[in-house]
């Protein structure tokens, strides 16, 4: 190498040594311009099992202890810490990571008071009037149990342990640290957040996945992210369903079907049964009127049971489609819940999702052939099983009664009460008179049994033919007498006495129950079964009959005329 050229080597290796003089000057200038419990950021430049090595750009490197540090760094991480001492007596720069976290963390911390924005904590033991919060780094805030939830807090221990958002109601008071939060405005601000975005992303249609959050009589309701959608219980399935809780259970994460939603209402109603095919869509080609099915019994109503012929289809059977002969009063009195039975299908009706169901109708109707069994005017003993104040019902077989009414009892006596004439269980004869299957009617009769009196005592007296009773009792109207043949007819007070000067009062005084008495028929009506006698006209027809009497036999003595005048003369002589 020539002369020329060493001297320009040595000309700049001459350079570099001024350039790196000027950085270290610099940096020494830097470093000498911090100050001591300033926050610095350092590089990591060594890791070991006890210390972290923090390069923080003086002539020593930083130690930290391990236990510091929550996550461990690695090389060539940015550490932030705080410049304890430039120099100790060893000449090492003494850092803190510690106080550099929590210088770190009570800036975090105003920012957030003062921007109103959330801080992360976990509420950490139970306080007088709500919790405590652990914030970090030592912090420590009051949570009122009345902010700390959305929901009324029924057991404050299940908080425990909880991270949350939260945000700051306040950082000072008396000029001391006095930190307390609010979980509540940030878990109904989230929720109003999530809702919003539930009503602008989620379609009906759309399957969602939620958690059972509470049971009512009428469904579920599923937290869908801090509000709530509605399971309700005929959304459950196709079938019938009596408790919500035996489809789904509490605390259960379930996915859903979301069959509405209204925005306005903030209302979300969810589906389970919406996953599987409606079964009414297949009705007609698996069933069809008067098809005999077999289904279980799920619900008794005072007007019928509910029946299911599978999963989703259910039909009513009335009460009244019970049975043919029996009046079913409860329906438990025919089936219960649970038991498998078989109908028939009367009627349906798909756009209301209803179908007519029968139990009589798979047996034998009882009352066909019953006109032919037992035609009007058959003669019959049959027990009496039920006795009215109207008449009595009798048992011609097993299910079918006949009903005997008070007025086919006797054709002359008035009963007042059947009981004072029938008994129950007694044996009695009778006589069908109407038998209606299609009204399911049998009347029956007993006076029926022997003829009418009356037909044979209009044929016999007639109206002014004389006759002779026996008083049967005495009223403020008149009398009454019983004749032959046990026709009982009235003496109106009117008919009693033929003098204008005797009172009714005084006339019915010559009369007492049992005196035989003899009068006039005045008005029959074998129809109604009542017949009217006098005595007034009963003592006129005698005077007419006398007078009668008389005339023909004067008239026959000579050829005078016989007059009223002479009748009265020679009856005073």
């Amino acid at each position: 190498m020539d002369q020329m050229e060493v001297a320009k080597d040595v000309s700049k290796n001459s350079g570099d040594d001024i350039q790196q003089t000027r950085l270290q000057e610099e940096y020494l200038k830097s470093f000498q311009s911090l100050e001591e419990g300033q926050l610095v950021d350092g590089v990591v430049i060594q890791v070991t099992q006890d210390q972290v090595f923090v390069d923080v750009g003086y002539k020593s490197e930083g130690k930290i202890p391990v236990s510091e540090f929550t996550e461990l760094p690695k090389v060539g991480d940015t550490v932030s810490v705080v410049l304890e001492k430039k120099e100790n007596r060893n000449g090492e720069v003494i850092v803190s990571k510690q106080k550099a976290d929590v210088k770190v963390f009570w800036k975090n911390l105003r920012q957030a008071f003062q921007d109103k924005a959330s801080v992360e904590g976990t509420i950490d033991k139970t306080v007088k009037g709500g919790f405590e919060v652990d914030l970090g780094s030592g912090v420590r805030a009051f949570l009122p149990i009345s902010q700390s939830d959305s929901q009324k807090v029924e057991k404050p221990e299940k908080l425990l342990g909880m991270k949350s958002k939260f945000y700051i109601e306040r950082l000072y008071s008396d000029n001391k640290v006095n930190v307390v939060v609010n979980r509540r405005k940030y878990l109904e601000e989230q929720t109003e957040t999530n809702r919003e975005a539930f009503f602008r992303d989620i379609q009906i249609g759309d399957s969602v996945t939620g958690t059972v959050k509470s049971f009512t009589s009428f469904g579920a309701f599923i937290d869908l992210g801090g509000f709530d959608g509605l399971l309700h219980i005929n959304d459950m399935s196709w079938g019938h369903v009596t408790r919500p809780k035996d489809f789904v259970k509490k605390g259960q994460e379930i996915t859903l079907k979301v069959i509405r939603l209204d925005p306005e209402e903030k209302r979300i109603n969810l589906s389970l049964k919406h996953f599987t095919e409606d079964p009414w869509l297949h009705f007609e080609t698996k069933y069809h009127v008067e098809d005999v099915v077999k289904g279980k019994v799920t619900k008794l109503t005072e007007f019928g049971a509910f029946i299911e012929l599978e999963e989703g289809i259910e039909g009513l059977a009335h009460i009244s489609e019970f049975s043919w002969v029996k009046k079913v009063n409860k329906p438990e009195d025919m089936v219960k819940i649970g038991d498998e039975v078989e109908c028939m299908i009367l009627g349906y009706d798909i756009q209301a999702g209803r179908v007519s169901l029968g139990l009589k109708q798979v047996t034998a109707n009882p009352w066909d052939g019953l006109v032919e069994k037992y035609p009007v005017g058959t003669r019959l003993t049959r027990k009496i099983v039920k006795v009215t104040n109207a008449g009595a019902f009798v048992q011609l077989e097993e299910g079918i009664d006949g009903f005997l009414h008070v007025d086919d009892l006797s054709w002359t006596k008035k009963v007042k009460h059947p009981g004072s004439e029938l008994t129950q269980d007694e044996e009695i004869e009778c006589v069908v008179i109407e038998n209606d299957p299609e009204s399911h009617r049998i009347r029956l009769g007993v006076k029926q049994l022997s003829d009418d009196p009356w037909v044979a005592f209009a044929e016999t007296y007639k109206p002014g033919t004389y006759i002779e009773g026996e008083v049967t009792s005495i009223t403020d109207f008149g009398i009454f007498v019983r004749v032959p043949g046990g026709i009982e007819g009235l003496i109106n007070k009117m008919n009693l006495t033929e003098s204008r000067e005797e009172t009714y009062e005084d006339a019915v005084k010559k009369y007492t129950v049992g005196d035989k008495i003899k009068a006039v028929v005045v008005e029959i009506s074998p129809e109604k079964q009542k017949v009217a006698f006098s005595i007034k006209d009963y003592k006129k027809k005698l005077q007419r009959d006398e007078i009668s009497r008389y005339m023909t036999s004067e008239e026959e003595k000579g050829d005078g005329a016989y007059t009223l005048g002479d009748f009265l003369k020679n009856k005073n002589n």
